[in-house]
C-alpha cells in the first residue's frame, strides 16, 4: 500500500510499504478521510523531538474497519470510526480522572506510532470511537483534533453561556470550528483574522470580525472579552491579552512559530487577574460529544480543499501560506 513516510528529519517520501496487520486489541481500517494540521508542518520542521523514524505522518482520521485483532470486543468489520490523536496508558491518575489527554505516558499517532496518511492504518481499539449514523466523513474527521479539542479546552476555562469569546486565527482549520463550538455553547464570538479576504466568510459565522495585527482596540469597542481561544500563539498573544476583561482567561491551543519567544509581562497578568491555560488533545468523552454536535448540526465541517495522498506535501505548503478558510482534507 502507499503511505507518506517521514524517513528522517527533513526527508519525507510517498512510497509503497507492506500492508499493516492488527495486533492484540488493534483494528485495521481503510482510511476514508485524513486531515492536514499545522502540527504536521511543525513535525516536518523538527519541532517534535520525540518523533521516531521512519513514521507515517498524519494524526486525524476517519476510516472503516476491515480487520480486527485478537481481543477486540467493541468493533467489527464495517464499523466507521475516528481515533483519538494519541494512545493513553489508561492506568495513570490522569486517565482514571477522565483527563487522558494529560497522560504522561501517552504515545502520539504520527510521532511515536504510525499515523494515517496511508491507504490503510492500525488503530488501537481503546482510541477508536464509532461515528454515529448521519455524520459525514468530513464531519467526522474534523472532530478528533479540532472540535473535540476545543470542547475540552472551553470546558477547562469554564466557559458559560452568554460570555464573550475571541478566536484568533479565525480563518484556519482550528479557528473556523472554534467559532462554531463556542457559539453552540451559548457564547458571543468575535473572530480575529489577518486576512481581508476572509472577513466576508467569517462574518457568516461570528458575531463580529476584526481584521489586522492590532485588533485589541477594535475588539474592545464592542466590549472586552471573557475568553480568548488563542489559535496562533506568539504573533497574536499580546493583542489577545489586551482584549480581555479583568479576570479573563486565555485558552492556548496554537503556536505557529515555536522558535519565536514571547515576552510575557507578568505584572500585567497579575494586575488584570488573568488566567492562561495551555490545552492539547481530546479525551474520548470530547470525541463522543463532538461527534454528536456535528450530528445535530451545531458544528458544520468547513473544508477549503480536498487532495489525494500524492498531493499532501504540496497541500501542507499551501496551508502554511495561510490561504483559504477551513481544513484541508485527504480523500482516499
Amino acid at each position: 500500500m502507499k503511505a507518506l513516510v517521514v524517513e528522517s528529519k527533513g526527508v519525507t517520501r510517498l512510497r509503497e510499504i507492506g500492508d499493516p496487520l492488527p495486533g492484540r486489541e488493534e483494528v485495521k481500517v481503510r482510511v476514508k478521510r485524513a486531515a492536514l494540521c499545522y502540527r504536521d508542518l511543525l513535525q516536518l520542521r523538527g519541532f517534535y523531538p520525540r518523533m521516531k523514524y521512519p513514521v507515517i505522518l498524519g494524526h486525524e482520521v476517519v476510516g472503516q474497519v476491515v480487520e480486527v485483532g485478537e481481543g477486540v470486543k467493541s468493533l467489527e468489520p464495517g464499523d466507521v470510526v475516528v481515533s483519538m490523536t494519541f494512545i493513553p496508558d489508561w492506568s495513570c491518575d490522569r486517565c482514571r480522572a477522565g483527563e487522558e489527554n494529560s497522560c504522561p505516558n501517552s504515545r502520539l499517532y504520527a510521532q511515536e506510532v504510525d499515523g494515517f496518511f496511508a491507504e490503510e492504518a492500525i488503530i488501537k481499539e481503546s482510541t477508536a470511537v464509532k461515528v454515529p449514523e448521519g455524520v459525514s466523513l468530513e464531519g467526522a474527521v474534523v472532530v478528533p483534533c479540532v472540535v473535540g479539542m476545543i470542547l475540552g479546552g472551553l470546558r477547562r476555562v469554564g466557559l458559560k453561556g452568554g460570555e464573550r469569546v475571541l478566536v484568533t486565527g479565525a480563518g484556519g482549520g482550528v479557528g473556523v470550528h472554534a467559532i462554531q463550538v463556542a457559539k453552540a455553547l451559548g457564547a458571543w464570538v468575535a473572530a480575529a483574522t489577518g486576512s481581508q479576504e476572509k472577513e466576508r466568510y467569517l462574518s457568516g459565522l461570528a458575531d463580529r470580525v476584526v481584521v489586522g495585527e492590532s485588533f485589541s482596540e477594535e475588539v474592545r469597542r464592542s466590549g472586552e472579552v471573557d475568553v480568548v481561544v488563542e489559535a496562533v500563539g506568539s504573533p497574536t498573544l499580546q493583542e489577545s491579552l489586551k482584549s480581555l476583561r479583568n479576570g479573563g482567561r486565555v485558552l492556548l491551543v496554537g503556536n505557529v512559530e515555536p522558535s519565536s519567544p514571547f515576552q510575557l509581562r507578568i505584572g500585567y497578568v497579575i494586575l488584570k487577574n488573568l488566567k492562561l491555560i495551555g490545552h492539547v488533545g481530546s479525551t474520548k468523552a470530547d470525541l463522543i460529544q463532538g461527534l454528536h454536535m456535528v450530528k445535530e448540526g451545531k458544528v458544520k465541517p468547513i473544508v477549503q480543499r480536498t487532495v489525494g495522498l500524492g498531493e499532501v506535501l504540496e497541500a501542507l505548503n499551501y496551508m502554511g501560506a495561510w490561504k483559504g478558510v477551513g481544513k484541508v482534507l485527504v480523500s482516499f
